[in-house]
């Protein structure tokens, strides 16, 4: 079995999902979200095919990573190739997140969605919408897309977010200039 990816696996991503993340760039969107940040993954022809087991050969030689993304392009185009990967993942100890344009619940209808999602502790879905385009949401661009919290979504039979990535990010501005740290 294969799969069409954009790159090599990534390693050390830390904006791809929480903590130290590896990250699989599957090749192929039929979205094309306006304001998308590699639209060099829309081509289902592009990119490059790769056998699964070397997939999970170099998921074998990863230290130091908390968990995998899938993300692209648009892993849910091959679902069935990323559940063997994530299904993996999971096997040897790494949280798997999945970025996708589909909705959960649009994956709920196809067998080979549902045995994905069996494998995803977070996925953030929905299309990029640039007028919905926001810097202060945790993992996500734009206001529209959900941080779901995978696993209870399952088990409660509706779509539950993850609780610590619902507001938005706020900082605090020093109030004086003599409070900003200069290296």
């Amino acid at each position: 079995m294969q799969i069409r990816l954009a790159s090599d696996i990534q390693r050390d991503s830390i904006v791809d999902g929480e903590g130290i993340r590896a990250v699989l760039w599957t090749q192929g969107c039929a979205h094309h979200c306006r304001g998308c940040q590699n639209p060099s993954t829309w081509a289902f022809d592009k990119g490059m095919l790769v056998d699964i087991e070397d997939v999970l050969l170099a998921l074998d030689e990863l230290e130091g990573q908390d968990g995998i993304t899938f993300s692209g392009g648009d892993p849910v185009y091959q679902a069935k190739e990323c559940a063997v990967i994530a299904r993996y993942a999971k096997s040897i100890g790494l949280n798997v997140w999945c970025y996708t344009g589909f909705l959960y619940e649009d994956m709920l209808k196809t067998e080979e969605r549902r045995e994905f999602l069996n494998y995803i502790d977070v996925l953030v879905d929905g299309q990029f919408i640039l007028e919905e385009k926001s810097l202060s949401l945790y993992f996500k661009g734009s206001k529209n897309q959900r941080v779901i919290d995978v696993p209870r979504s399952i088990k409660e039979k509706q779509v539950c977010l993850v609780e610590k990535y619902k507001n938005p990010i706020t900082y605090e501005q020093p109030k004086r200039r003599d409070e900003y740290i200069y290296i």
